[in-house]
């Protein structure tokens, strides 16, 4: 009995896990009083907690602005201060500006501007295009013949046909004499001048020292082409011709081609 009483109190000493009839067992005192490691931390939480609380904190003064007095210096957000900001109106272009869009499209206005008309090729001689001469002088059986000349001076092909107009000047400008008869032909031609081609008409009459006409010494022909009522002045130096009297007839004959006979 002894030796079963002591079996008993030996294994109750040595047993931790049984708890004595004394007291608590040292199992259940460690579960009601944390250990060191969990007090640290819980004791570390609301500390890391009031730290991100304050750099929140300290970020938000950073972003809103002065401090509380209003004497700090306001930072703006970065977009207002970043961007400028746009204006829905567009501003009008600058005198520059204007200047050069006017420039650059100048010349595609000039380009679509219509030509002024010209004469369509082949038609009539005008007398804007012709200069007029009087070529050296062919006599013979006192006969004074003149060539009068119309030649093209244009840049395109243009025609005459038939007789020309002429007529003698004095210095002051006054007609002297009737104007040239013209001679009868078989029928006249058209006569076709490329670019600096010419044609001729005959100017012919008795030669006044001859015939005993009363004579003048003209300082100009008048010449006007055919179908032109335009003329063309030429100085005149072929000495004395009729203007009365007998024989004063002056002619003249139906344009050909060339410069004369």
């Amino acid at each position: 009995m002894a030796d079963s009483a002591l079996a008993h109190t030996d294994r109750s000493s040595t047993d931790p896990a049984r708890p004595s009839p004394a007291g608590p067992s040292p199992a259940r005192s460690s579960r009601a009083r944390p250990s060191p490691a969990r007090r640290s931390r819980r004791v570390r939480r609301p500390a890391v907690l009031a730290a991100g609380a304050l750099a929140v904190l300290g970020s938000l003064s950073a972003c809103g602005g002065g401090g509380a007095d209003g004497t700090g210096p306001a930072s703006a957000p970065a977009s207002s201060s970043s961007v400028a900001p746009v204006s829905s109106a567009a501003s009008p272009p600058s005198p520059s500006t204007a200047a050069s869009a006017r420039a650059s499209t100048a010349p595609a206005a000039a380009s679509t501007a219509p030509s002024p008309a010209r004469p369509a090729a082949g038609g009539r001689c005008h007398t804007s295009e012709l200069r007029a001469s009087v070529g050296r002088n062919d006599p013979g059986a006192g006969q004074e013949n003149f060539p009068v000349v119309l030649t093209n001076a244009s840049e395109r092909t243009c025609t005459v046909r038939g007789y020309p107009g002429a007529a003698f000047l004095d210095a002051s400008g006054r007609r002297l004499g009737p104007d040239p008869r013209r001679e009868p032909a078989s029928g006249p031609v058209t006569v076709a001048l490329a670019p600096g081609r010419s044609a001729w008409a005959g100017l012919t009459f008795s030669n006044p020292e001859v015939s005993g006409a009363e004579a003048a010494t003209p300082t100009t022909l008048v010449v006007t082409p055919p179908d032109e009522r335009d003329p063309l002045r030429v100085p005149w130096t072929g000495g004395k011709v009729p203007v009365a009297g007998n024989a004063s007839s002056v002619r003249l004959t139906v344009l050909a081609p060339g410069t004369g006979p």
